[in-house]
């Protein structure tokens, strides 16, 4: 169905593919997995119109295929999910979903007709997404879904899925395999990019594998298995599991009572109390949109709090904001990089320093110090291993996971005493998932008090060492993550 041969692409001095072959058979599933940088996204890109390759060539479907943009893309039956969402956030589902493929006539959009077509699809996928429905109204998860029918309205023969599985809960990461084992079997054909290599071995018939932004291996997946994997990816051996030792806890960090936090639609936390120490992580389990995202934005001072308090070593900080929390200690490591993470167009330099850029010594007399900066971006590119490490170029031109790695690094650099962190590996490889974890352990037993969320239940249950479970804005729940098994703590999450 798709065949790359020798593909190069470079954007300045970097160069993100080099040499890049894979073959992808019609009507299988094909996985492609590689650390972050490796050059997969920009590969499909390519694919897709994005980028023009500067050496190589494309065949679909046993033809030459010069793909300018991505209308040509489409109009050969390629469509492709990205990782961050190609959404216009004020627009409906049915709006962002004909954009460019519009129903009717000249005369006017059939947007009827659309929703339609939309909800039947929609239904036939089990995706309960609502056509008329406003994009800024959906939690992160049903955007995912929204992206996914956009391909599919299109009609697709060959659908890219860049992490299609990021926002999701382990249930509907088995509904979206479940509608992707049925599309196969229909004749479409998938190329799913992903850095889990659990998703890999139960989805994939193939996989490729690259590094550097040069392909090093292609096989059939039933033929390998994680280890091997990794050891591909990454160049070493990789720890597969977090390995921590007992948490010891002390005095109460974080103390939350009775919260109360208004979302668009009624009560996004509704009475919440619960309390993090000092040297221990506390983790939230819950499926997307259950209040996870108000509940750390509230705490981290960035959306009002309706009722209850919030106390931070004693202190009543309900009404604090973000710059004061952040002087008490507090650090925020957000689930939208780009929204509350970065500045995309500034550089990294820039980035390093957010919320930070009016102290000493970074800033004197209200003038920065550049040699300070440089020192600042310096350590955080080397420590938390950021790739490309150059500090002058824009945040957008990293990759997600680098862009990850970037934010990561500026939160730990402020030595917090409570850290905030939301989705902490969302789009990182599995090599920098190991780094992470590894930081927030040390983090940790530093004595630092963690609230984590994540849409990982194996991640969170890694590192938690108790763990409360959110379902519509509620506690329903605390359970021992060593000792409760994810099937039962999915349960609690969904009411089952």
């Amino acid at each position: 169905m798709l065949e790359l041969r020798n593909i190069r692409k470079s954007f300045g001095d970097c160069v993100a593919n080099e040499d890049v072959s894979l073959t992808v058979r019609k009507g299988t599933i094909h996985a492609i997995v590689g650390e972050n940088g490796a050059g997969k996204s920009t590969a499909m890109k390519i694919v897709y119109g994005f980028y023009e390759p500067d050496s190589g060539e494309i065949e679909f479907d046993g033809k030459p295929a010069a793909i300018k943009d991505p209308h040509d893309a489409i109009a050969l039956g390629i469509g492709m999910v990205h990782q961050h969402f190609m959404l216009v956030e004020n627009m409906t589902v049915a709006e962002n979903i004909v954009l460019g493929a519009e129903t009717g006539s000249a005369a006017g959009l059939d947007l009827d007709r659309a929703n339609t077509e939309i909800k039947a699809l929609s239904d036939e996928l089990k995706l309960e997404i609502d056509p008329r429905a406003v994009i800024e109204d959906l939690s992160v998860g049903l955007q995912q879904r929204v992206e996914l029918l956009k391909a599919l309205y299109r009609h697709a023969d060959l659908l890219i899925l860049d992490e299609p599985t990021a926002v999701l809960s382990p249930q509907e990461v088995a509904d979206l395999f479940s509608i992707l084992r049925r599309m196969k079997s229909q004749g479409k054909t998938i190329v799913i990019i992903t850095h889990k290599l659990d998703e890999v071995l139960a989805i994939s018939d193939e996989v490729t594998v690259m590094r550097d932004g040069r392909t090093v291996g292609n096989g059939v997946t039933s033929e390998t298995n994680a280890q091997e994997l990794a050891r591909m990816i990454v160049g070493r051996e990789v720890l597969l599991r977090v390995e921590k030792p007992e948490a010891n806890p002390a005095g109460t960090v974080l103390s939350v009572t009775d919260l109360v936090i208004n979302g668009r639609h009624g009560r996004a936390i509704d009475g919440v109390t619960f309390s993090v120490r000092s040297g221990e992580i506390v983790g939230i389990a819950g499926i997307e949109g259950n209040g996870q995202t108000e509940l750390i934005e509230a705490l981290a001072g960035l959306c009002k709090i309706a009722e209850g308090s919030v106390e931070f070593e004693g202190r009543d900080v309900t009404r604090a904001s973000a710059r004061m929390l952040k002087e008490l200690g507090v650090a925020h490591i957000p689930e939208d990089r780009h929204k509350r993470g970065l500045l995309l167009d500034s550089d990294l330099a820039e980035n390093a320093i957010l919320g930070v850029h009016y102290r000493p010594p970074i800033s004197n007399l209200g003038f920065l110090d550049s040699k300070t900066i440089e020192g600042r971006v310096s350590e955080i590119i080397e420590r938390f291993d950021v790739r490309p490490g150059d500090a002058s170029q824009p945040a957008s031109s990293l990759s997600g996971g680098n862009q990850q790695k970037l934010i990561i690094g500026r939160e730990f650099e402020l030595d917090p005493t409570l850290l905030l962190v939301s989705q902490p590996t969302r789009g990182v490889d599995i090599g920098a998932i190991e780094f992470i974890h590894r930081k927030l352990i040390a983090l940790r037993d530093g004595g630092a008090a963690i609230l984590l969320v994540s849409a990982e239940l194996e991640e969170v249950t890694a590192l938690a060492d108790r763990l409360l479970v959110l379902r519509e804005g509620k506690i329903v729940g605390e359970v021992d993550p060593r000792t409760t098994s994810t099937e039962t703590i999915g349960l609690m999450m969904t009411g089952g």
